[in-house]
């Protein structure tokens, strides 16, 4: 078998072929130092190299690229002094970035915020006359429920009975004692982590992720290894490897329309990568929030029911991409021992969930089919506005057009995320920067990711700001650029 293409070993080394395949060579085919150079520099904001790991030996990387060793010296030498790599005597070179280079989080806005346009949060409106109609038969039952305490630990009976059917019937038999309901899949995935994580617990996670979720784990205190998602999906032996070599305790994972990628992942990698994690006793934590907004392609059946259902997986979803995120419901589906302990953590902090929002989601649950039915199809308009007008006002942005999911996860040709977020938002739009996404920080500084859940009006004058805000200052977007080095 082919060696695995690893950026994480156990000294944090890497070697030269692994190096090698993991850059993208330039159009002549051939590298010269500046061209080896950039491309490390590439890989390393995109995710594909981590940081803080050792760079193969000069003599290693040159006979693998078949260059001279000089230009792997001059490669590193742009590489160390543009703030991409340091030395260690006699411990090699090691991966890193520009001082001041870390993702910031907008949450301020200027004056005039209803001005805004709001494209970092992918979350789309609710679906009114639907919740009206769940909210008028929630009301007609509180009554019968108001004769108890009111307290439900594990979640409404009815409502696990609901999301277990779904899950039934979408090709994976699950008995309502394998649900728990939650206050949305954010909480799950806490009560996951506080469950079976521990501080200084390795985790693996994609890079990029969800940015709540790596916050979550940060803010536990585990370690996290990141694998890469790219333009062409997940690399099941680098997956391998990393879980091999690293034994995590869990994985968290987002196969289906991947936040913020918006891939797909195959069933039968699913399955490679399910029996990797059993012989290594990581437990898998999969969020399939976003399962049912298959645009494309027919919306996959549960990961578990491809995976094999064992011990090991823990399967989160919700109620907020497919009706509404004011719902906040959302669910774990496990064993049954698995959901009575993490019912037990529950109770620590939150005794039970509304049983009126709970109500309010069964009746939802009866209409949902032909809920996400429309949500997929205006969903669809919308990615072609958003892309549309952005390929008017922004032509040399590139993309791929995902088969699902909420958002597209742009390449700017460039590493000025940040600087551009907090421009756009002084010309009237919130956008999120791709390094919030990383698993390290700095990473993913060339990407936006933009979401496509606002009506479709709005983007036309979105990419008009968006294309103001790059244009406006053209002094002050400092592409980080590899200084000249002549050898």
């Amino acid at each position: 078998m082919a060696e695995a293409r690893v950026v994480h070993t156990a000294d944090r080394t890497l070697s030269g072929r692994q190096l090698a395949s993991l850059l993208t060579p330039p159009p002549e085919g051939r590298f010269g130092y500046r061209e080896l150079a950039r491309a490390v520099r590439e890989a390393l904001l995109d995710g594909r190299v981590a940081l803080r790991l050792r760079l193969p030996a000069e003599r290693e990387l040159a006979q693998v690229l078949e260059v001279s060793r000089t230009t792997v010296t001059g490669a590193y030498d742009l590489l160390r002094e543009s703030g991409y790599a340091h030395s260690r005597r006699g411990a090699g070179t090691w991966t890193a970035l520009p001082d001041g280079q870390a993702p910031t989080s907008l949450g301020a806005f200027p004056d005039g915020a209803g001005e805004v346009i709001d494209l970092a949060l992918a979350a789309p409106h609710g679906p009114r006359a639907e919740l009206a109609e769940a909210l008028a038969e929630a009301a007609a039952e509180l009554p019968r429920y108001a004769a108890a305490p009111g307290y439900h630990p594990y979640g409404l009976p009815e409502l696990r009975a609901a999301v277990a059917e779904r899950y039934t019937e979408r090709g994976l038999p699950t008995r309502p004692e394998q649900i728990l309901v939650t206050t949305g899949a954010q909480q799950a995935l806490s009560l996951v982590l506080a469950q079976f994580g521990r501080p200084g617990d390795r985790v693996l996670a994609e890079n990029p992720s969800y940015t709540n979720a790596l916050d979550a784990m940060r803010g536990r205190g585990m370690r996290v290894t990141p694998v890469p998602v790219t333009e062409s999906g997940w690399d099941t032996g680098l997956v391998d490897a990393a879980l091999r070599q690293t034994a995590p305790r869990l994985a968290y994972l987002i196969p289906d329309f991947h936040n913020p990628t918006g891939r797909l992942m195959p069933r039968e990698q699913g399955r490679e990568l399910a029996r990797a994690a059993r012989a290594t006793g990581t437990w898998l934590v999969v969020d399939e929030t976003l399962t049912d907004m298959a645009l494309d392609v027919p919306a996959p059946a549960p990961f578990a029911a491809s995976a094999g259902a064992g011990e090991q997986i823990v399967s989160i979803g919700s109620l907020s991409k497919s009706c509404w995120g004011g719902m906040r419901v959302g669910w774990v589906r496990a064993s049954a021992r698995v959901v009575t302990e993490l019912t037990r953590t529950r109770v620590t902090a939150d005794l039970s969930g509304s049983v009126l929002d709970q109500l309010v989601a069964v009746a939802l649950m009866r209409r949902l089919e032909p809920i996400v039915h429309a949500r997929v199809a205006e969903l669809r308009q919308r990615r072609e506005a958003l892309g549309a007008a952005l390929a008017r006002h922004l032509p040399e942005w590139r993309w791929s057009v995902p088969p699902g999911g909420m958002c597209l996860w742009i390449d700017l040709g460039r590493p000025v995320a940040t600087q551009l977020a907090a421009r756009a938002l002084r010309h009237g739009v919130r956008v999120e920067g791709g390094a919030r996404f990383g698993v390290d920080p700095g990473t993913h500084e060339h990407r936006l990711r933009i979401p496509y859940t606002l009506p479709e009006e709005v983007y036309e004058t979105a990419a008009e700001r968006l294309a103001a805000a790059l244009e406006g200052a053209p002094g002050r977007f400092t592409d980080p650029a590899l200084p000249e080095w002549v050898a």
